[in-house]
């Protein structure tokens, strides 16, 4: 199994079309946010990982996504993934991050103990 993507992300929507064909609709896909209260703030981004189980796979995992402001881990979720060989799955995750002042967030997302990808996000004061 590997992570082909992860991204932070407003909404995301599944259906099939005319082929019977399925497909993910992703929307507001987000590097940078932009908060109107102030610091410090509570905030709860949508990050989603998207997941391919290879045909060699036995089709189990656990991916674990930290979060971390200032080389400090402020957040982490854990699931068990059970993907069918050869298919694709995607995960949404949702952490609530306790946030002192702007800055990045980076979220870590890895599949058992492979190494991770890192994912930023730019909080920034609104106006």
């Amino acid at each position: 199994m590997k992570i082909l993507a992860a991204l932070f992300i407003d909404d995301i929507s599944m259906f099939e079309n005319h082929d019977g064909l399925t497909r993910l609709n992703l929307s507001g896909v987000q590097f940078t946010i932009a908060v109107s209260e102030p610091f410090p703030l509570t905030l709860a981004p949508h990050l989603v990982v998207l997941i391919h189980s290879d045909e060699t796979s036995n089709g189990s995992g656990v991916l674990e996504v930290t979060y971390h402001s200032e080389e400090n881990q402020i957040a982490r979720n854990v699931q068990p993934l059970q993907i069918e060989p050869g298919l694709f799955a995607y995960r949404l995750i949702r952490a609530e991050l306790e946030l002192a002042n702007p800055g990045i967030v980076t979220a870590h997302c890895r599949l058992n103990q492979d190494e991770p990808i890192t994912v930023p996000l730019t909080i920034k004061a609104g106006e």
